[in-house]
């Protein structure tokens, strides 16, 4: 935005073309945003962002105009509804977005009247969206009551020929189908019944229901015929045995239903047979396919899930059962690398192997899903204990294959073991304890773990945290805050550097790292590292303090192929100078192409970027970086004899290469002057003040 106007100016003076479409975008796009969440929008989020920023610029003018826009900005409003911007919030979270905005455009600032304007304009917003609104849901009324009245018109149709289809159906169904009084006598039987039976109609007319199912059946279908005529089941299917002539029993499914007359009196009972003698082989392979996973022929996730709860159940009550839950290691540089073929191969090598290893326990071996497989051990006396069961595990999965003579394949995997559960678990907890476990695993770098209800409860609220980080920004509980930069000589502040912080309501101050781990599990790095590049760099800009601005970055934003475009639209919507601004890039990611060249792309336009997490002069040799910081791990350990040393070494080479040296998270005076004494340049953290979130401080 540009610098507002002076009060002797024309406040409604026209911006330049691209400097009005910059601030409209801005708008838009939170706009944009917000709406997302109350509505689904049958449209891309670019063409949303373009629709609503001509809205946005609609309404600037009808606050600007005089008198004000009313019929302009009611047309807006209208709009949004066409637009299909019609969910619970949506009105709400426009308004909230336009309010703030047209009361803080710098162009509108010397508008007489400001506020009653923007009132005035947003209720004529307010009233066109309500009246598109009434107007929309009045012509979907209509149309639904056209609906039913062709409903009720082809249903009068289909009832004066339903009769002549009832015969129709009932004399050439390839079903056997049976009409009978409630009590199951049999009032007309088709001829596919008669022929299933071999026996003609006229003699199965004679009979009642009960006198065609085998003995031992009678009972049971007579009850479920009477829960059916009582109104306790709508339906009835059921599997039973039918008698023919001969004395031979066959498989038959019953499906029943109660004719009812126009009060709802039942009356009769419209029983189809159908002979599966030879379909419930056929089902009980399609069943196992169902269950089973074709590849492996292990059982697959829902059986294993179904399972799971009887065995709990089941299960020795002092000795329990152990879940293995493993994640092939690499699995998909296997499938890239060499081909799905040999991946399939070695997906059907690791379920032979798991039931050799397990082959004398009482286990249920499943693949879960990709490189995923679950074992249930039923525990006794002599079932080996976890480590053992583990390195049995680790060990046969080691042993390569060799496919196609020659080449030699063997696969790793993580594991998390949930040993004893209690019975009363259900299956969806104790998969999502053994899934948290392997995750915990995997991330500390272990081949296996063992459930732990202390950390599966801290990850679990976790998870809870990452899960609101998008509606505590959006809430304003996520903020900008800023931490000196000291001169490690002098003591005098050379820079500030932009921090997250969350002001959450139930746990307290959360601190910049912890704001960044749960975005980037929620996908938020991104969004919410651009907020607070924009954010801290308008309000230093604004704050008229001369020292440079460090913002560190995440791996993901690094390497984000709209970084240096976003950079540039930021110094030149702030009007901050490039050389002010110092993205801090991670040293780890400057191995990967899009990074090294977003790093070397903004030195080409004057953003000199840091380089962070240092822990060797490689990086050094290709990027030059007017500052770099010590990597954490290694500033924690400084002291250690197989540390201090070349930790000199390596602040002597940043040196050497014209970097100064930063180190962070410095909480004493000690820890400050032993940094001073080995060469340390710029120091930040707990020893030193915070800067207000608004500057200067």
């Amino acid at each position: 935005m540009t610098a507002p106007h002076p009060r002797g100016d024309d406040p409604r003076k026209k911006p330049s073309a691209d400097h009005a479409a910059r601030r409209l975008g801005v708008v838009a796009r939170k706009w944009g945003y917000l709406i997302s969440t109350t509505a689904y929008l049958p449209h891309t989020p670019e063409e949303i962002e373009r629709e609503l920023a001509v809205l946005a610029g609609r309404l600037f003018e009808a606050v600007a105009s005089d008198p004000p826009g009313t019929e302009a900005a009611a047309a807006a409003g209208g709009r949004l509804v066409e637009l299909r911007c019609v969910g619970a919030g949506s009105l709400r979270r426009s308004l909230e977005v336009l309010g703030k905005a047209l009361l803080r455009e710098p162009e509108l600032r010397g508008v007489d009247r400001l506020a009653e304007r923007v009132v005035l304009v947003l209720g004529a917003f307010s009233s066109g969206y309500g009246e598109m609104l009434r107007e929309d849901i009045q012509k979907r009324q209509e149309g639904l009551s056209r609906a039913l009245l062709k409903v009720e018109q082809e249903t009068r149709q289909k009832h004066v020929i339903s009769r002549a289809q009832f015969e129709e159906v009932f004399a050439g169904s390839a079903s056997g189908v049976a009409l009978t009084e409630l009590d199951g006598r049999v009032l007309r039987a088709n001829t596919a019944l008669a022929k299933t039976l071999n026996r003609t109609p006229a003699e199965i007319a004679a009979m009642t229901l009960f006198d065609l199912v085998h003995p031992e059946d009678v009972a049971q279908l007579r009850e479920s015929y009477g829960e059916l005529v009582a109104g306790r089941l709508h339906r009835l299917r059921a599997g039973r045995r039918l008698v023919g002539r001969d004395g031979e029993p066959m498989w038959a499914t019953f499906s029943a239903s109660v004719i009812r007359d126009a009060v709802g009196v039942p009356r009769q009972v419209l029983t189809i047979v159908d002979d599966d003698t030879e379909v419930s082989l056929l089902q009980r392979r399609l069943s196992h396919q169902a269950l089973h996973d074709v590849l492996t022929g292990l059982p697959n996730r829902q059986f294993f899930s179904t399972r799971l709860e009887t065995l709990l159940r089941d299960a020795d009550p002092v000795r329990g059962v152990t879940l293995f839950h493993l994640d092939l290691d690499g699995f998909s540089q296997i499938n890239g690398g060499l081909g799905q073929e040999l991946g399939d191969r070695v997906l059907r090598g690791v379920a032979a192997k798991l039931k050799t290893v397990f082959e004398a326990e009482t286990a249920l071996v499943a693949r879960l899903g990709g490189d995923e497989f679950g074992v249930l051990v039923q525990n006794t006396a002599d079932t080996p204990g976890v480590v053992t069961l583990v390195r049995r595990i680790t060990r046969e999965l080691a042993e390569a294959e060799y496919v196609d003579g020659q080449r030699g394949v063997a696969v790793s995997a993580a594991i998390g073991v949930v040993h004893r559960p209690p019975r009363d678990s259900t299956p969806a907890e104790l998969l999502r304890a053994s899934d948290l476990t392997l995750r915990r695993a995997q991330r500390t770098g272990n081949q296996w773990g063992l459930f732990d209800r202390e950390l599966d409860r801290r990850d679990r609220h976790d998870f809870g945290l990452a899960a609101s980080v998008a509606g505590a920004w959006e809430n304003g509980e996520v903020e900008a805050r800023y931490r000196v930069l000291v001169s490690a000589t002098t003591g005098s502040a050379e820079g500030v550097e932009a921090r997250l912080r969350w002001n959450h309501p139930a746990e307290g101050v959360l601190p910049h790292e912890t704001c960044v781990r749960l975005a980037a599990e929620t996908g938020l790095a991104l969004p919410l590292g651009t907020w607070l590049l924009r954010t801290a760099a308008e309000r230093l800009a604004a704050s008229g303090l001369e020292v440079p601005l460090v913002v560190e970055l995440t791996a993901q934003q690094a390497a984000d192929p709209e970084l240096v475009g976003e950079i540039r639209r930021v110094l030149e919507d702030t009007g901050l100078a490039p050389d002010r601004l110092r993205p801090g890039f991670p040293a780890a990611a400057l191995d990967v192409g899009d990074a090294a060249d977003n790093f070397k792309v903004l030195a080409e336009i004057g953003v000199r970027a840091e380089i962070h997490g240092l822990g060797d002069v490689t990086c050094l040799t290709e990027f030059s970086a007017p500052a770099v910081r010590i990597a954490a791990g290694l500033a924690a350990k400084r002291q250690h004899p197989l540390v201090t040393g070349p930790l000199s070494a390596l602040i002597d080479a940043a040196h050497a290469a014209g970097a100064a040296v930063s180190v962070a998270g410095v909480r004493t005076p000690d820890e400050a002057a032993w940094w001073q004494e080995h060469g340390a340049d710029l120091l930040s953290g707990p020893a030193f003040p915070d800067v207000p979130g608004g500057l200067p401080g």
